[in-house]
């Protein structure tokens, strides 16, 4: 445990072994994961107010859940487990929220390939999650000749209806967070960041680089009020891009748009067509095990549909699965709090099985880097989701005592290497 939030801290440095407050490491541990939960819902909270939308409950939970976590306020272990719990709840509300913002406001998700070739003209790359941004940025980009390019959790922008009715929103360039330093500065454009998942920048491409609302960072310009007239005029100023051709990938099967498929699905897994279904997806990260993910969907039978979600599809989505009688092996749900749309198609197949959710030839092999990832994962377990393998890594706040609860209540497991646990789920 690491703690210094109080005065009496020990030796004014922080609390390692047991809090001077009489906390243990266990309690330590959960408020940690309350407080790093609530960040996830807090982010998705905030993208839903920005259109509009907000929840009484979500916000009520924000600050009860803080509350919880002062100094001399909560010791009880069972207590703290359930607050862990609540906020997986409260999350699921937030991501119903947002997705009923994005869709109310830019319509349903449906099936889109894109590009991921350049075209020739200048450009705006554009980074993070925010659909209202690139929404009026398209807006004022109209008609100038600039095109615009999606980058990590934007791409599922271009399944929007009253997005991808902007013909200048041409494609997708690069791919994960991770690797926007080295992208960034091959890309000879603008580059607007909007929300999380920006890194510090490169001096080579800092004086192009934009942030808007949430997102700030040393050193680039930062753009109020949505008028996006500087990153205009400097992609204006800057050398256009050469025509490339690319590959393409697809994204946007929105639970709307699988459900719409249920027919065929259904029948597919009762005539043995279909075995399994995977959901791999998450964040994506730096580390050199993530490569586990590729090597996973790589090796999958051919009679075996993966869905994913977040920037972990980019371990993967370059590859060509094929389909199953005109079902897509791959099915891009979306970003991150599309997990929510995950969550509504299990739950369609349950019920169209007549099954629980835990019965359903359905596994889930998830990749975590933050807070947003805690959040989810805590809403899987709300409603008690079990049998998850999740990697690279153990989160650091987590400790063995509340490791050993998880993996009792839930059966949560860590992933080992491809091939053995897709034995382990297939036999």
């Amino acid at each position: 445990m690491f703690c210094y939030q109080c005065e009496q801290t020990a030796n004014g440095t922080g609390c390692t072994k047991v809090g001077v407050c009489g906390k243990n490491e266990d309690i330590a541990s959960l408020q940690d994961t309350i407080i790093i939960g609530m960040k996830g819902v807090a982010a998705y909270a905030f993208h839903a107010r920005e259109l509009g939308y907000v929840d009484e409950e979500v916000d009520a939970f924000l600050a009860k859940g803080l509350f919880s976590t002062l100094t001399n306020v909560n010791f009880d272990l069972e207590d703290l487990l359930g607050m862990a719990l609540e906020c997986g709840k409260v999350n699921l509300k937030a991501m119903e929220l947002l997705d009923k913002a994005n869709t109310e406001r830019f319509g349903n998700p449906v099936p889109t390939p894109v590009s991921t070739g350049t075209k020739a003209g200048p450009a705006i790359l554009v980074t993070g999650h925010d659909l209202l941004d690139l929404y009026e940025l398209l807006k004022q980009t109209e008609g100038t000749g600039i095109n615009i390019y999606t980058h990590g959790e934007m791409l599922p922008a271009h399944a929007y209806p009253e997005l991808k009715k902007f013909t200048h929103l041409v494609g997708n360039y690069g791919t994960a967070w991770q690797n926007q330093k080295k992208e960034f500065a091959e890309f000879p454009g603008a580059i607007l960041g909007t929300t999380n998942c920006v890194l510090l920048p490169k001096d080579s491409y800092k004086e192009r680089m934009f942030t808007c609302g949430i997102a700030k960072l040393p050193g680039v310009a930062h753009i109020t009020n949505r008028d996006f007239s500087l990153v205009i005029e400097k992609a204006k100023s800057l050398p256009a891009l050469p025509e490339k051709e690319g590959n393409t990938i697809t994204t946007g099967f929105h639970h709307k748009a699988v459900l719409g498929l249920a027919d065929k699905i259904i029948s597919a897994v009762k005539a043995g067509k279909i075995r399994r279904f995977f959901l791999v997806g998450g964040c994506d990260g730096g580390r050199a095990a993530r490569s586990y993910y590729t090597e996973f969907v790589e090796k999958l039978p051919k009679d075996c549909v993966v869905l994913t979600l977040g920037c972990g599809k980019y371990r993967f989505n370059h590859l060509d699965l094929g389909d199953i009688d005109g079902i897509p092996r791959l099915l891009d749900i979306g970003q991150c709090n599309n997990a929510y749309s995950a969550i509504q198609i299990a739950s369609a197949l349950a019920d169209a099985f007549n099954a629980d959710v835990n019965d359903l030839p359905l596994t889930l092999v998830l990749s975590w880097f933050e807070q947003k990832a805690v959040a989810i994962l805590l809403t899987l377990f709300s409603l008690n989701i079990k049998n998850i393998l999740i990697g690279p890594t153990l989160p650091a706040f987590i400790t063995p005592n509340i490791l050993k609860i998880l993996q009792e209540n839930y059966n949560i497991k860590f992933i080992t290497t491809p091939e053995e646990d897709i034995k382990a789920v297939l036999g």
